[in-house]
């Protein structure tokens, strides 16, 4: 989709008046973090698996957006009309039709056996000594292409138990291998939510976020590469059978395209037309089971879908109410308490604003959404590229996702190998590898931007005067 920018008539395009911080205007967003976060530790003491996704995140909303249509000072109906506003601006609607092409292509491509082909063949062609960062570059490679960590894992996870039973590596290190690759995809892919979210919620392409966030993820992804070489020991033989390479194409040609920097919706698009195409002609993979693929892939992303649409609306009623100006206030006081000056003290309160809301929530992509409009404050103030403020909140939502416990990631596994969530927390080596980059580049203002940020940064990130490209 390309640049567009909004009548000047457009809600989006009219002055915003100042807000007056409020802490009270925080209280809904505290109401759903206790009852999901609350209600997660409830179920984890009480032994129940997956117990923080008991309940799911787009439920726990509820309570909090009627709080925050309470709370309002302005009359419920107009309090209404801003959650509504915020539930269907153009960049929520935007992300959902990204999110359900993701879906689509993810879903044709698992029914073909794509994953599956692309697995095996990495394993065939790996050296035996290479296994562990084998394991590593094929989930990031998956991972790139797809967008998804989840889907990776579900893929890559139950190989990666196997080689560990047929090898003396130890299965928290595979799983801990293969966990990294598919962080590093959700963290750098250009059609990952987290990237959809944190450009959407910064004002820049995906394609220039990308190229900022390469400068922290490429180092940490060399040096956990090379770390997991010498870890490598007892490999397994090569694997052996027959590839099917045509099904691994569809992935190919989807990250060609996208690394290419074409149009978003183009790329899932040709996706999924290709990974269509390529099943039927590889397999008797038929028009019925295509569609109905697609369908399933849509319905897959419903969950992630929902849960952007209300947490745009709880976004736009605490930012107008005077939440957010509150928290970024908060950010800056923080910042200058700790005697951070230029541009490291606004890096370092996007990092620390994104890192702390994916604790609390235990979600990447949400911890994004609600961090994007101090984010982007925090740019404004200390003169931080868009790029450049896109890529630390999606690197440190990142992060702390993929070695929390209770995420969604770790979860499920541990869930697939039978473990402790805890055990793997210190085998994740990208994770850590990636923070110990980020505060590098922060510290030393590696790979930042010139500075120029855009002067429209006061506008909520859900209403942007101006509609950057996705591709």
């Amino acid at each position: 989709m390309s640049d567009t920018n909004t009548s000047p008539t457009s809600p989006a395009s009219q002055p915003k008046s100042a807000t007056t911080p409020s802490f009270l205007a925080l209280t809904p967003l505290f109401l759903f973090l206790a009852l999901f976060f609350g209600v997660g530790l409830y179920y984890s003491a009480i032994g129940v698996e997956r117990p923080f996704y008991q309940i799911h995140p787009s439920v726990a909303t509820l309570p909090a957006l009627v709080l925050a249509v309470v709370l309002g000072a302005e009359t419920i109906k107009k309090n209404l009309r801003t959650l509504l506003r915020g539930i269907g601006d153009e960049t929520i609607m935007t992300m959902c039709v990204v999110f359900l092409l993701a879906g689509a292509f993810a879903g044709v491509m698992e029914a073909i056996g794509g994953v599956e082909a692309t697995v095996d063949l990495g394993l065939a062609l790996l050296p035996d000594q290479f296994i562990l960062p084998g394991l590593f570059l094929i989930s990031a490679f998956i991972s790139l292409s797809m967008g998804t960590s989840m889907g990776t894992l579900a893929a890559v996870a139950p190989i990666a138990v196997g080689v560990s039973g047929s090898t003396d590596l130890a299965v928290t290190t595979t799983l801990g291998a293969v966990v990294g690759g598919a962080m590093f995809g959700d963290n750098l892919s250009i059609i990952s939510d987290t990237t959809i979210a944190a450009t959407r919620t910064q004002g820049c392409s995906m394609t220039d976020k990308f190229r900022a966030n390469l400068w922290i993820a490429v180092p940490a992804a060399l040096v956990t590469t090379v770390a997991l070489f010498f870890m490598s020991a007892g490999a397994p033989d090569a694997a052996e059978g027959t590839v099917n390479i045509w099904l691994v194409l569809p992935y190919l040609i989807v990250l060609g395209l996208a690394v290419a920097g074409l149009d978003v919706f183009v790329v899932l698009g040709a996706g999924i037309v290709l990974a269509g195409a390529t099943g039927i002609a590889a397999s008797d993979y038929g028009m019925a089971p295509f569609a109905g693929d697609i369908y399933e892939g849509f319905e897959s992303m419903f969950g992630i879908m929902l849960l952007a649409m209300f947490i745009g609306g709880l976004g736009e009623l605490i930012r107008r109410q005077g939440g957010l100006a509150w928290l970024a206030m908060a950010i800056r006081r923080t910042t200058a308490f700790l005697r951070l000056k230029g541009r490291r003290a606004g890096e370092s309160g996007i990092a620390a604003m994104a890192a702390l809301s994916d604790v609390l929530i235990a979600n990447n992509t949400v911890a994004i959404l609600l961090s994007g409009t101090v984010a982007r404050d925090l740019a404004t103030q200390y003169d931080i590229d868009a790029p450049r403020s896109a890529s630390l909140l999606d690197i440190f939502a990142c992060i702390v996702q993929g070695v929390l416990p209770y995420g969604g990631q770790i979860l499920l596994a541990a869930s697939l190998a039978g473990l402790s969530p805890t055990a793997l927390v210190g085998a994740i080596h990208y994770c850590w590898a990636l923070l110990v980059m980020a505060i590098i580049s922060i510290t030393f203002q590696i790979g930042r931007g010139p500075g120029v940020t855009t002067k429209t940064a006061s506008v909520n990130p859900y209403q942007a005067a101006e509609s950057p490209s996705t591709a």
